[in-house]
């Protein structure tokens, strides 16, 4: 509707995930470069979380396009499953014919590919999005199901993509030896103010237009209202795109911003910070599943590079796990009163 109006080549703000729009912002590109290392390093388990509309999805694609053709991949986008369900799903993926089998007939058939393709210098990768909708059997169905492997490697990696609640669902007592085969955890935080304005531009620009459109005292209004969440950046620019062509403005500004959020019946975010200081919020953020920069000697047995190394975090201090438990028993506890 507004594509001509403003001369964009293509709508810049769809919602859908779409890799040729993707902004990499330091915290995407480590949730990558995680992914990455998982991969490349055949470690068994990755979690990586992050809100809703945070890019999780479009990481996931972005990283499909890029992997080797050595590398099988499953992709589980639907979560809504039971085990053996979830056990025909993964078959399909393989390119079998898994629904006419009981499950035991369906796991020693996963089995056998898992071991084939290993002989056959294959690696196997499954990754499932929207994990946090998989319910405790089927995250023990895969736990299982990771434990195939040579004297010196898994042969099936595992990445669990989902919202917030899969933190809480892994680190419950009942999921130990799930916990306990994660070898690197990472939570994707929302935009800052300055990556929000950097991912406007960005999404402009490769819709084909450098022209500023957006005034700038709209940025900060902007990143209260949405948080920094990419997904609600997308709703709120579009809707603001298509109130100024019917209002006949080439350029957005706040009066047509604020009819925007009307339009929209938002609210401004009380919980965001608009402060600039990136370092702070990725500490925030990130420090629960980073290890001391001090700890050289578990990234020399890795042989990563620096800041795989640095963001390498066995899941071994049961302490922070700890904590977590405890501090949701007292909010569960609260709630109850």
């Amino acid at each position: 509707m507004y594509m001509e109006y403003f001369g964009l080549k293509d709508y810049p703000f769809r919602i859908t995930p779409d890799t040729d729009y993707l902004y990499m912002s330091s915290a995407h590109s480590r949730a990558k470069a995680y992914m990455e290392y998982a991969i490349f390093n055949r470690e068994g388990f990755v979690v990586i979380t992050g809100e809703i509309g945070s890019g999780k999805t479009t990481l996931i694609k972005k990283l499909l396009t890029e992997l080797d053709e050595n590398v099988l991949v499953a992709k589980i986008f639907q979560t809504q499953l039971n085990e053996v369900e979830l056990l025909q799903a993964i078959l399909v993926e393989f390119g079998l014919n898994p629904f006419s089998a009981k499950k035991v007939e369906l796991l020693s058939m996963l089995n056998q590919f898992l071991v084939n393709s290993y002989l056959d210098g294959k690696q196997i990768l499954l990754i499932i999005d929207d994990a946090q909708n998989l319910s405790k059997r089927v995250l023990e169905e895969i736990t299982m199901l990771s434990s195939v492997e040579t004297q010196k490697e898994k042969i099936l990696h595992v990445i669990l993509v989902g919202q917030p609640e899969l933190n809480y669902k892994i680190e419950s007592s009942d999921m130990e030896q799930l916990l306990q085969r994660v070898s690197l955890r990472y939570h994707v935080r929302a935009l800052t103010l300055v990556e929000t304005k950097e991912y406007i531009e960005h999404r402009l620009k490769i819709a084909g237009i450098t022209d500023q459109i957006f005034s700038d005292d709209i940025y900060p209004e902007l990143f209260a209202y949405t948080g920094g969440i990419p997904r609600l950046i997308n709703t709120l620019c579009d809707t603001c795109l298509t109130c100024s062509f019917a209002d006949n403005h080439k350029k957005v500004t706040l009066d047509i911003f604020n009819n925007a959020t009307h339009e929209l019946q938002w609210n401004k975010k009380n919980d965001t910070d608009i402060s600039d200081d990136e370092d702070r919020i990725d500490y925030e953020n990130e420090s629960l599943y980073q290890v001391d920069e001090s700890d050289h000697a578990s990234s020399e047995r890795h042989g990563s590079s620096n800041m795989l190394n640095e963001a390498y975090i066995p899941i071994a201090s049961r302490a922070l796990v700890e904590i977590s438990r405890q501090l949701k028993r007292i909010a569960d506890s609260l709630d109850d009163k």
